[in-house]
């Protein structure tokens, strides 16, 4: 009778040891279970993650009711495993009990389940969300009476239960998400949505094509010259100006073009001004998610950019502002425009009125651009003299020679990224 009722009571504890751990893995795979994914298969109308993302709404009460379970499991272990200890070694046993059961509890009722439940959430969550939420039926008295006293004392220390915390991701949060979520999302994908967050710290100043290198149609040129402008324009629009860019009356659409030069025998300066449309002028320093809006909101494509006094600093396309997101509409290198051409030596020679920003996309370098926006300004800041030809300087991994000079500014630079020893040892 003693045997069997020893082997009745270790098989009790055995089952204790089981509830233990079914208790402690569901705390933590409740808690890991990544919530965004649990409301995306909450509402496909998965039953588990249902019941789930509703145990979680009530974390005070979630926590309880896991809480209380444990413990009642626990003790009911301890008295157990006392009387076991009692029975086999007597006096000795009882004192040898507690350790021996913190050991067993340890490993195979905390360590074990917790670690599995963080490893694999969701295999754990959603199959005790079913018994969580029966349990939280039927405990429901007391698990309230617990979170009546335990959120009552807490509210003295000045913890409000009642109000969720901030569960909304922030852009970096989101940039890292992007960044880690490896195979789950193209790296194509992933550059585009990275680029989408950086928008806003991008203006269009630093995309825009500057004053000193915008085509436009001077009306106070001869107008032979501007009809050979008209027939050989490469861009949609041609911004119109009257003898000084500053003073810009419109914008002209190419396709409106054929139809004047076909109806019109005689083209005057005021036949173009005919098919000119309003110009949309756009301030310096607009970040680019708020002008693409301005773009879509104003249904516009193309806009002037302005300083505070209302002199022109540029154009900006809303194809700009998507090369930023998307990047070159083409990768092949011998589509690069004549600012940017590659040698045979592995060099590149540089027009530099580019962009930092449009050589940093086509070449995938990492030039400074929290300073000067083009090439020049780079070049002319680390200087701060305008150099003679034949010039060479180090600017972070990039070797530069100048190989052009005007009066005022650096007009063609060669450079090379420096491979470093490190890189050739991989």
């Amino acid at each position: 009778m003693d045997d069997i009722s020893l082997s009745v009571l270790f098989g009790t504890l055995t089952l204790l040891v089981f509830l233990s751990a079914f208790f402690s893995s569901s705390e933590t795979a409740m808690i890991a279970l990544n919530r965004y994914r649990l409301r995306h298969l909450a509402q496909q109308g998965k039953r588990s993650a249902i019941i789930s993302e509703k145990l979680l709404s009530r974390p005070d009460r979630l926590i309880g009711l896991i809480l209380f379970g444990n413990n009642v499991v626990n003790f009911m272990a301890a008295s157990i495993a006392t009387i076991i200890g009692m029975r086999i070694l007597g006096n000795v046993g009882v004192a040898l009990a507690p350790f021996i059961l913190v050991i067993i509890f340890l490993i195979f009722a905390e360590v074990m389940p917790k670690t599995i439940a963080a490893f694999h959430p969701e295999t754990i969550a959603f199959p005790a969300s079913y018994i969580l939420a029966l349990l939280m039926k039927l405990a429901y008295p007391v698990v309230w009476l617990i979170n009546w006293v335990s959120n009552g004392l807490l509210g003295l220390i000045g913890v409000n239960t009642n109000e969720q915390g901030d569960t909304l991701l922030s852009r970096e949060e989101l940039r890292t998400i992007v960044r880690e979520a490896g195979a789950l999302i193209p790296q194509r994908h992933q550059r585009m949505l990275l680029s989408i967050l950086d928008l806003e710290n991008v203006t269009v100043d630093d995309i825009m094509v500057p004053r000193n290198e915008m085509v436009a149609i001077d009306l106070s040129d001869p107008i032979n010259e501007i009809i050979e402008q008209l027939n050989h324009f490469q861009h949609t629009r041609i911004p119109v100006y009257e003898s000084n860019i500053d003073n810009i009356i419109g914008i002209i659409h190419v396709r409106r073009v054929p139809r004047v030069l076909n109806e019109k025998g005689d083209i005057t300066v005021d036949t173009i001004k005919n098919i000119v449309s309003d110009c949309y002028f756009v301030p310096k320093g607009t970040p680019l998610h708020i002008q693409m809006m301005k773009f879509q909101r104003n249904r516009r494509r193309f806009g002037i950019v302005v300083d505070e006094y209302g002199v022109i600093q540029g154009l900006v396309t809303l194809e700009d502002i998507l090369e930023e997101i998307v990047g070159e509409f083409t990768t092949d290198i011998q589509t690069f425009n004549l600012d940017i051409q590659p040698q045979e030596d592995d060099s590149f020679l540089i027009d530099c009125t580019v962009h930092l920003r449009e050589i940093n996309r086509k070449l995938k370098w990492h030039l400074p651009t929290d300073g000067p926006k083009t090439l020049n300004g780079l070049l002319l800041e680390q200087l701060e003299y305008i150099p003679e030809t034949g010039t060479t300087l180090k600017i972070s991994d990039y070797l530069v020679e100048i190989t052009q000079v005007s009066d005022s500014a650096v007009k063609i630079a060669k450079m090379k990224a420096i491979v470093s020893r490190e890189q050739n040892s991989e």
